[in-house]
């Protein structure tokens, strides 16, 4: 799997996990260079607090177009140490 935003690869990995239509990369395989820090969080009944992060690629800037869930809920164990994305993020 590749997510790619502006023609930059965001992430790129053989190991995923889907969830809800969403995959999820190992923290491990997504190109810190394109990721700050967001303060947004928000909270799903059975994953827990979600927090983001903005995309920014040539000085385009996609505002919380990647999530992920530092303590997950024993439900979502298998998300933690992941790393999702929308707002117009290639998945493929």
């Amino acid at each position: 799997m590749r997510a790619t935003w502006k023609d930059a690869v965001l992430a790129e990995s053989r190991d995923t996990v889907t969830v809800e239509r969403n995959q999820y990369f190992a923290a491990e395989s997504i190109d810190r260079q394109y990721f700050r820090e967001s303060s947004t969080h928000s909270v799903c009944p059975w994953k827990g607090e979600a927090s983001y992060y903005d995309i920014v690629v040539h000085g385009e800037t996609n505002k919380d177009a990647a999530w992920y869930y530092p303590e997950p809920k024993e439900a979502a164990k298998e998300i933690k140490g992941r790393v999702a994305f929308w707002k117009g993020v290639r998945v493929a």
